[in-house]
């Protein structure tokens, strides 16, 4: 016979119990995952709901997906201008759970959507900084996202700032382990501000390079880092374009002799393929969900330095 001392038995049920304790998180995109998981490391791993090659602005959850996210405690997403599907969903399956949505914190700075197929004009790198201020209907209007681009974690200042309210958040749902997600969260600050401090140094020499992107979603990106396309195929909601934004867009690409056209893992390559047909320009990917990366807390970073690896490379061509 096995016996099992009594002092085994206590601290076996101590750390189950500890371990249920730890608050379950679900979030919505890959790269918000990421930094999640980051400041959960050593304590929990977060769970995602929408894959990494799927598109977020249009997603139909799988019932996986539906049960995690009806487990929840806490969910971190980006706000329902990215996602509009996930709202109603949200509060039907986890609605006692603590909701945490990154663009309506004070902290995101903001830019709004740019008109039409080419972004002539358009001088967002002096809007890089615009953000709205807490309280009444201005704030009230960023929660939901009206007039601002959604896809806020391709700035990582903006993911810098998210680090402490993430752990802030986790704290109060989880006291016993408080100082370990605070302390995760300033150690990904600082790799944050080298990773970008590296990207700056890459992408400087093309400052002046033109370039088209697959859809309006690289608006942060292209403001930090001071680069900027001329145009997109899709809008940042990446619904599929007409005739006409297509022509708009094939003139602008011959009118400003753009070197580069940038298609995506989550979208269709036959719409890129039919805006660059016959004219020269060479051809690259951007990926700005880390779709081929492994998923956890190193997929941010790995995202983000893949896309400047392709825009680098294809740029210099």
């Amino acid at each position: 016979m096995i016996r099992i001392s009594a002092p085994l038995i206590v601290a076996t049920l101590f750390a189950q119990t500890a371990r249920a304790e730890v608050p379950q998180v679900v979030t919505d995109i890959a790269p918000v995952q990421a930094l999640v998981a980051q400041v959960m490391a050593g304590v929990g791993v977060p769970e995602t709901i929408i894959p990494p090659n799927a598109s977020p602005h249009d997603y139909a959850m799988r019932p996986s997906e539906a049960r995690n996210m009806a487990g929840a405690d806490l969910v971190v997403w980006v706000g329902p201008a990215l996602t509009p599907w996930l709202a109603g969903p949200l509060v039907a399956l986890s609605g006692d759970a603590v909701h945490l949505s990154l663009m309506g914190l004070p902290e995101t700075k903001l830019l709004p959507f740019r008109d039409g197929a080419a972004f002539a004009g358009h001088a967002h790198a002096a809007e890089g900084d615009v953000h709205v201020e807490e309280g009444g209907e201005t704030h009230a209007e960023e929660e939901h996202g009206a007039g601002f681009d959604p896809h806020v974690w391709l700035d990582p200042q903006n993911a810098a700032a998210w680090l402490p309210v993430i752990a802030q958040t986790l704290a109060e749902l989880d006291p016993e382990n408080a100082a370990i997600y605070r302390d995760n969260a300033q150690t990904a600050q600082a790799d944050l501000a080298q990773l970008e401090e590296d990207i700056s140094a890459q992408l400087a020499p093309f400052a002046q390079a033109r370039f088209i992107v697959m859809h309006d979603a690289y608006h942060y990106f292209e403001a930090r880092f001071g680069v900027e396309a001329v145009g997109a195929v899709s809008e940042s909601d990446a619904t599929t374009p007409g005739p006409a934004r297509i022509t708009e867009l094939r003139a602008e690409l011959a009118q400003a002799k753009a070197v580069c056209a940038f298609a995506e893992p989550q979208m269709n390559a036959a719409l890129m393929a039919t805006v660059t047909e016959g004219q020269q320009v060479n051809t690259g990917i951007l990926d700005p969900m880390g779709t081929i990366l492994t998923a956890g807390p190193s997929l941010y970073g790995g995202m983000l330095r893949g896309m400047a690896d392709s825009m680098a490379t294809c740029l210099s061509q």
